[in-house]
């Protein structure tokens, strides 16, 4: 069992200690047991092109907060933020553990139509990464439109690469019918089970989020689900019934093959 908590937020523009002490409180009063919490995409600024004035180093205040709060509350931590490095900007996707060790995912298809391409560097590298048995896949919220970054790439004898798929994101509601669809699709043709964790919210663009945070099984069947408000919901998943499922429906074995010269992943 994997007890996943998401935070469904109306982020504050480009405010990091108002959603820092909001993210604070509410990760501090979770009811019940917690072991990985995501926030949404760009938790501290939302979906800013304005990375000159807002990025932060990975020695930055946030990366900070992100550690003492998954050591504080021995949890893992997953969110993404605004990163400078090397003269470059990141939308990166940070997966941090109670240890303070860490792993980082850099959204690989940049939102074209609102600019970010303008802004930020593209990643050029997946991370899969795991916790108590379970294999993990990251991306943040455009990429989650682009099948072929996420599909599984099974080994010879068919066992699937990664068992969750996680996307944050700032996804607005004109959309919302892609987002939904797209999340159970991932599901579906990965033999996986997909969390989803969208903002609410009218962000200083005027875009309005309708949130939409969802947790979808391997078949694609909804098992929660949130809409047009802020939101902290845990959920358990089990492995088992997932295991059951690629037994009894072995459809990746049956997969076409194919590489790209940038798929090769990162492990955690």
């Amino acid at each position: 069992m994997l007890h996943i908590t998401t935070i469904q937020a109306n982020l504050a523009w480009e405010d990091k200690e108002t959603n820092l002490r909001y993210f604070t409180e509410k990760i501090r009063h979770i009811v019940g047991k917690k072991e990985l919490v995501v926030l949404p995409e760009m938790f501290t600024t939302g979906f800013s092109m304005r990375p000159e004035a807002l990025a932060e180093t990975m020695d930055g205040p946030t990366v900070s907060w992100m550690r003492d709060m998954a050591r504080e509350q021995r949890i893992i931590l997953a969110g993404s933020l605004i990163i400078e490095e090397n003269g470059q900007y990141y939308n990166r996707l940070l997966w941090m553990l109670p240890t303070g060790d860490y792993g980082y995912y850099d959204k690989r298809h940049l939102f074209a139509l609102g600019g970010e391409h303008l802004h930020y560097t593209a990643g050029q590298k997946r991370l899969i990464t795991s916790v108590k048995g379970w294999r993990v896949n990251l991306l943040v919220c455009y990429d989650l439109r682009f099948p072929v970054w996420a599909r599984q790439q099974p080994a010879a004898a068919g066992e699937a690469e990664y068992d969750l798929l996680i996307c944050v994101a700032n996804w607005p509601v004109m959309r919302a019918a892609a987002w939904k669809t797209l999340l159970q699709a991932r599901a579906i043709e990965n033999q996986c089970y997909v969390v989803g964790v969208n903002r609410v919210g009218t962000d200083a663009n005027g875009l309005y989020h309708s949130g939409d945070t969802m947790v979808v099984d391997p078949l694609g069947a909804v098992l929660y689900q949130m809409a047009d408000e802020e939101a902290v919901q845990t959920t358990v998943i089990d492995k088992a019934p997932l295991l059951a499922l690629r037994e009894k429906l072995p459809f990746l074995k049956d997969a076409d093959p194919f590489i790209l010269p940038l798929f090769q992943p990162e492990k955690l």
